[in-house]
C-alpha cells in the first residue's frame, strides 16, 4: 500500500557509489567505446559467467528482465499466437514478455507450498489445453530456487521449450539448457539500475539470443533474425563491475537483514514467510502470507503506523486489465495468495528497531 512519507519505507536500494564507479568510467573514457559489446560489457559478462559457473558463450546481458524473457521466447521461434503456459502468480513483465514475443499467455495455478508452477502442474495442464503450446514459463517466487532439473526433464519428455523467469534469484542461481533470466534492476540483490542476464548451458540458443538482442545480426552485419536493440551500454556494465566488486559485502548485508527478520518472525502466529526466504540464498524483498487472509486489512494497519507495504504481484496477472481476457485454467491457490500475501519493508540496512516495529504492527493486524 502506498504510504506518503512512510516512517519505514518499503525498500532503500543501494547501488555502487560515484567513487566506486570512477575507475571504470575512466576505462571507458580511454577506450572511447560506449556500446555494441565493448570491452566493459565483455569484462562484465565474463565475471558474471565465472561467478555463476557458466561459459562466456552462454552469458548474455540485456537491457531488462522483460527483454530477456522476450528474446528467450523468440529464440525458440514459436508459432504466432501459440500458448505460453505460465502462472498468473507472477509480475506483469512475465505476461507482457509472452505477448511481445507473439504468444498468448495461458494462466495456470501454482503449488500451495512453493507458490510456483511445477513440472507436474504443467503436465496436468497440458492435458486440458486445446491448442498449440509454444513454451512454458516457470517463475521463481520472489527469488526462491527453481527446480531446474525437473524442468529439464519436462522439456526432454514433452519437447516443449521452457524459459525460466528467475528475476529475483541471482544468489544461488542454477542453470540448465533452458534460458534462465535474472534481473539486475536496482531493486534486486545485485543491482545495476536497469538490466538483466540470460544464462544457459546451450551455446547455440545463447548465440541466437545474443543475435536477437542486436538487430538480428549474427556472424555478419546483416539482419538474419527478427531482432531488436536490447544491448546494455558500457556505462551500465561499469555499474555492474562495481557492483560485483562489492558483492561479498552486499550479500552479507542482505543475509544479516534476513537473519534479523528470521529472529523477529520465527514465532509470530498466523504468519508464514515466503517459501525459500530462510534458505541459504539471499533476497531483496520479504513477503509474508497471512494464514487467515486479510492482506488488505493488514496493509491498512501498517500504513496507519507509517510502515510501507506492497503486494508485489497484485492479485495475479489474470486480474490485470492488460491480461483479463487471456485464457486460464482454474486458479484457486493464486486467488488465495492474492488475498493473503504482502511485502514488508526490506533493505540491506534495515535495523533491528525497524523490524521490531514492523513485527509489532503485523501482530496487531492479525490479532483477534
Amino acid at each position: 500500500m502506498t504510504t506518503q512519507n512512510p516512517r519505514i519505507p518499503l525498500m532503500r536500494p543501494l547501488l555502487p557509489t560515484a567513487d566506486a564507479l570512477l575507475p571504470y568510467l575512466r576505462r571507458i573514457d580511454q577506450a572511447r567505446w560506449y556500446s555494441n559489446f565493448g570491452p566493459m560489457v565483455n569484462a562484465f559478462e565474463e565475471r558474471l559467467a565465472k561467478s555463476l559457473d557458466l561459459s562466456m558463450e552462454t552469458m548474455v546481458c540485456v537491457a531488462s528482465g522483460t527483454m530477456g524473457l522476450m528474446l528467450s521466447l523468440r529464440a525458440y521461434e514459436p508459432e504466432s499466437g501459440a500458448y505460453c503456459v505460465m502462472p498468473s502468480w507472477t509480475f506483469a513483465a512475465s505476461a507482457h514478455a509472452a505477448r511481445w514475443a507473439g504468444m498468448q499467455p495461458l494462466f495456470v495455478d501454482v503449488d500451495a507450498a512453493t507458490w510456483m508452477l511445477t513440472p507436474d502442474i504443467a503436465r496436468r495442464a497440458l492435458k486440458e489445453i486445446g491448442g498449440p503450446v509454444g513454451a512454458v514459463m516457470a517463475i521463481s517466487a520472489f527469488g526462491a530456487p527453481v527446480d531446474i532439473e525437473g524442468w529439464e526433464t519436462f522439456r526432454q519428455d514433452t519437447g516443449i521449450p521452457v524459459v525460466v523467469d528467475a528475476a529475483a534469484a541471482f544468489d544461488g542461481a542454477q542453470f540448465g539448457d533452458a534460458p534462465v533470466v535474472i534481473s539486475l534492476h536496482a531493486t534486486k540483490v545485485l543491482g545495476i539500475g536497469e538490466g538483466a542476464l540470460v544464462g544457459s548451458r546451450d551455446k547455440v540458443l545463447s548465440a541466437r539470443i545474443r543475435a536477437l538482442s542486436n538487430f538480428g545480426f549474427a556472424a555478419r552485419r546483416e539482419a538474419e533474425l527478427d531482432g531488436l536493440n536490447a544491448k546494455i551500454s558500457e556505462y551500465t556494465a561499469a555499474v555492474g563491475m562495481a557492483a560485483l566488486d562489492r558483492w561479498p559485502e552486499t550479500r552479507a548485508a542482505f543475509a544479516a537483514a534476513g537473519a534479523r527478520y528470521r529472529e523477529a518472525f520465527v514465532e509470530v502466529p498466523k504468519v508464514r514467510p515466503a517459501p525459500g526466504f530462510f534458505a541459504s540464498q539471499v533476497h531483496s524483498t520479504f513477503n509474508i502470507q497471512l494464514t487467515e487472509g486479510h492482506a488488505e486489512r493488514a496493509m491498512s494497519v501498517l500504513s496507519n503506523a507509517g510502515i510501507a507495504t506492497r503486494q508485489w504481484w497484485g492479485a495475479g496477472c489474470h486480474r490485470m486489465a492488460a491480461f483479463k481476457n487471456m485464457p486460464r485454467l482454474p486458479l484457486p491457490v493464486t486467488e488465495s495468495l492474492a488475498t493473503s500475501v504482502i511485502g514488508l519493508p526490506f533493505s540491506q540496512d534495515i535495523g533491528v528497531a525497524e523490524i521490531r516495529d514492523v513485527r509489532n504492527a503485523v501482530v496487531s493486524a492479525t490479532s483477534g
